[in-house]
């Protein structure tokens, strides 16, 4: 027998992949609209039951998003989740680049709990101080020709004279 909760968790990620909805006042909406009766604490804790996150759509606005699918540990999510709360202060995307704004001393601390979870589409990170640029795959295993494809012949042919 399936329980209400597991219903409505059920509920919430098909209104998430369906529809673009950026808040919890708009999930609650849509979820009275599919038949439940919900509070805003209801909501609020499936969030972070599910951990959803918020992705940004095309025209720039926010969305909910299920997480990536990983085999992570529990233990290494919630390293990362920690991070992130207690230290990221901004996030914003540009390109395959999205910049965390950290509180100053802790861009090491992110980016090595990010690296440690080697997130599918994630090229890397590059951390300063305060600031760190997540590098994402644009799903091309070689640079576009010109002087991107010549400067990374370039550095791979130093890699292997080493």
């Amino acid at each position: 027998m399936t329980s209400a909760k597991e219903e409505r968790h059920r509920a919430i990620l098909s209104i998430i992949r369906e529809k673009a909805v950026g808040t919890q006042e708009e999930l609650a909406a849509e979820l009275r609209r599919a038949g439940f009766d919900v509070a805003q604490a209801t909501i609020s804790r499936d969030v972070r039951e599910l951990r959803l996150i918020k992705v940004a759509g095309e025209d720039g606005t926010y969305r909910y998003a299920a997480p990536p699918v990983t085999s992570l540990p529990a233990d290494a999510l919630g390293r990362v989740q920690r991070a992130f709360r207690d230290f990221v202060v901004d996030i914003a995307f540009s390109g395959h680049l999205i910049f965390l704004k950290t509180t100053p001393g802790s861009a090491q601390v992110v980016a090595a709990a990010l690296d440690s979870v080697e997130i599918d589409g994630v090229v890397g990170t590059v951390a300063g101080d305060d600031a760190i640029l997540v590098v994402l795959s644009d799903g091309q295993s070689q640079p576009p020709p010109g002087r991107p494809t010549e400067l990374w012949r370039m550095f791979r042919s130093w890699k292997e004279e080493s």
